[in-house]
């Protein structure tokens, strides 16, 4: 498994990749880790991550064909979508031609990155958290196999924390109000802004706020009474940050911007609620302030949800599903 696991930062504890390597160890599986990130740092004769790119990529390159010629793996799982290059991948497979190669992609707009684009062409399969045109993209680039998988959660540590004075709030947004590589999105920009505005409410990493890492990540969470999800886009079929999971995961109550069959995932009025407009969505939080009973029996159904259908050994499953059978068991299973 080659991922920019970020081995030198508190924000490992919360990414994806982590939970991933987890989740393949508590199937049984023995998975050789590479991260990508941190080894082109290491190898770098400069600290800066663009130099880096440019000075060090044969030599990170050669590092990890070596390390599968020498571990022989029956699947390379590429999660450095980000870092990697196509020249890389057609080396990696070089180095392991009878191995099957799985990538993962968590972002939106696959179009609007050519390069990981040719990347996904070299793979066998494609497993994305969107089952819409996202994923239809990766199809048109010539990946055999694209299926939707969910972001997944990891139980042990992500929970509903008993937090101090310091971390409770009525409202929380966590992350960025718009993408860095992308236009604006207004409505999610004007959302977050209004959050940021609105009594009681705490925002982190937007506006000039500092981000909140490691496991205070999760005591911010669990410290609020709602928290509130929007995508950089929301009319892709079941396309999700992996904030939603966070935010169920840790229990707390979630509204969230409604995508196309977000049901299938997280149901409405049970496990969280969706809304559709910014006006919709302040007229719920004052709602759900004031009635704190079916605030508090929809978030813990909803982490109880989030526990038990997509904690990381259940989702690792699954993608060893796709690669045995083609497909998986679940109502949300979309397969191209």
């Amino acid at each position: 498994m080659t991922a920019n696991f970020k081995d030198d930062s508190p924000k490992a504890i919360r990414f994806q990749p982590r939970m991933w390597f987890k989740g393949l160890l508590r199937l049984g599986h023995d998975v050789q880790r590479f991260s990508y990130g941190d080894v082109l740092r290491q190898v770098s004769p400069f600290p800066s991550k663009r130099f880096a790119e440019t000075f060090a990529r044969k030599t990170t390159d050669r590092l990890l064909c070596e390390q599968i010629e020498n571990y022989g793996p029956d699947v390379v799982f590429v999660y450095s979508m980000k870092t990697l290059d196509a020249r890389a991948v057609s080396l990696m497979r070089q180095a392991a031609p009878k191995a099957v190669f799985v990538g993962r992609d968590e972002d939106p707009f696959p179009e609007a990155n050519r390069p990981r684009l040719a990347i996904a062409a070299q793979l066998d399969v494609v497993v994305n958290t969107s089952a819409g045109r996202f994923l239809q993209t990766y199809k048109d680039a010539g990946v055999k196999c694209c299926a939707f998988l969910p972001d997944l959660c990891d139980p042990d540590i992500q929970y509903r924390y008993e937090v101090d004075a310091r971390w409770r709030c009525d409202l929380i947004f966590t992350g960025k109000p718009e993408h860095t590589r992308l236009d604006r999105n207004n409505e999610r920009y004007n959302l977050v802004k209004a959050i940021s505005e609105y009594p009681g409410a705490r925002v982190y990493g937007a506006f000039g706020i500092p981000r909140v890492e490691g496991i205070d990540y999760f005591r911010a969470i669990s410290g609020a009474r709602i928290g509130v999800n929007i995508n950089a886009a929301n009319d892709v079929r079941l396309y999700h940050s992996d904030r939603l999971m966070n935010y169920v995961a840790c229990g707390a109550f979630t509204l969230a911007r409604r995508v196309p069959e977000a049901d299938l995932l997280f149901e409405d009025g049970v496990h969280v609620k969706y809304f559709d407009t910014a006006e919709e969505c302040f007229e719920l939080v004052r709602w759900y302030l004031a009635h704190e009973g079916p605030r508090e029996q929809i978030a813990a159904a909803g982490m109880a949800r989030a526990h038990a259908e997509f904690n990381c050994r259940r989702q690792a499953a699954r993608m060893m599903d796709i690669l045995d059978k083609g497909r998986y068991d679940a109502p949300y299973c979309v397969v191209l």
